[in-house]
């Protein structure tokens, strides 16, 4: 399994970025090839946190893309300085 992991600062609106996020992004990652998991995580004080889990790094890396796409049509406002991005093999999971 590969992972993306996306970490944003300064949100500012982290309610609406959590709506928009489950209603228009969640649907877009469960039609990536190899899709296993998404989850989005206010972590508070304006960061939030996403994570990814795909079957093979093509799925990672595509869902990086469709991110930095979604965010910048539908996000911008809310997500105003650009993700801290990591992606790689998961090499331990519960």
């Amino acid at each position: 399994m590969y992972a993306a992991v996306r970490r944003y600062e300064g949100v500012t609106d982290p309610a609406e970025a959590a709506r928009i996020v489950r209603e228009g992004f969640v649907p877009l990652m469960r039609q990536v090839p190899g899709f296993v998991a998404y989850y989005w995580v206010d972590a508070g004080n304006g960061v939030m946190v996403s994570t990814s889990v795909f079957e093979d790094p093509a799925g990672a890396e595509e869902s990086i893309a469709t991110a930095r796409d979604f965010v910048r049509d539908n996000l911008a406002p809310l997500l105003p300085n650009p993700p801290q991005v990591v992606a790689g093999e998961v090499v331990a999971a519960a």
